[in-house]
């Protein structure tokens, strides 16, 4: 059995690291923020806290499918941020979406108290949230790419708007 102490750290670094991944999305502008991901990775710390009571991040059978469930779970909650914008055809939320699946993986970790994995994979994930749009940008102006996706506003007309292959034309 974990004593206090354990419980605490697992569940605490959990909520503090999806916190700040949520931090990352709410000074975006995207629909989750520092309470939904911090939320996101406790819960999952506890489902797997629960799952791995003795603490040996190694999982049983019932365990590794207790985490399936909340992984699949958590899938629902991400399609939540995912929105289609109908007039102009695109999907935005699917970072904050991958997002949210991330702070359940990272509270996954947390739980079985793989700390090296957490830490390496935090690492990552902001390096990815705070350099991958500009990567993202200058790929497409070197390698000719259709530009910033994002940089089109909701509203501006796109040519394929009147095509015969749209929806309900």
């Amino acid at each position: 059995m974990l004593d206090w102490s354990d419980i605490i750290l697992r569940l605490g670094v959990a909520a503090l690291v999806g916190g700040a991944i949520g931090l990352n999305r709410d000074l975006h502008g995207k629909p989750v923020g520092v309470r939904t991901l911090g939320l996101v990775s406790l819960a999952t710390a506890m489902i797997v806290v629960l799952a791995d009571p003795l603490g040996k991040g190694g999982f049983t059978d019932a365990g590794s499918r207790v985490i399936q469930g909340v992984l699949t779970g958590v899938g629902f909650l991400g399609a939540g941020v995912i929105f289609h914008a109908e007039r102009h055809f695109r999907v935005r939320g699917l970072t904050s979406a991958a997002c949210v699946w991330l702070t359940a993986c990272v509270g996954i970790m947390c739980g079985a108290g793989h700390w090296r994995i957490v830490t390496v994979s935090v690492v990552i994930a902001f390096v990815v949230l705070l350099l991958g749009g500009r990567i993202e940008r200058a790929l497409h102006r070197v390698l000719g790419g259709k530009g910033d996706p994002t940089a089109i506003p909701m509203d501006a007309p796109q040519s394929s708007d009147a095509g015969p292959h749209q929806p309900g034309k």
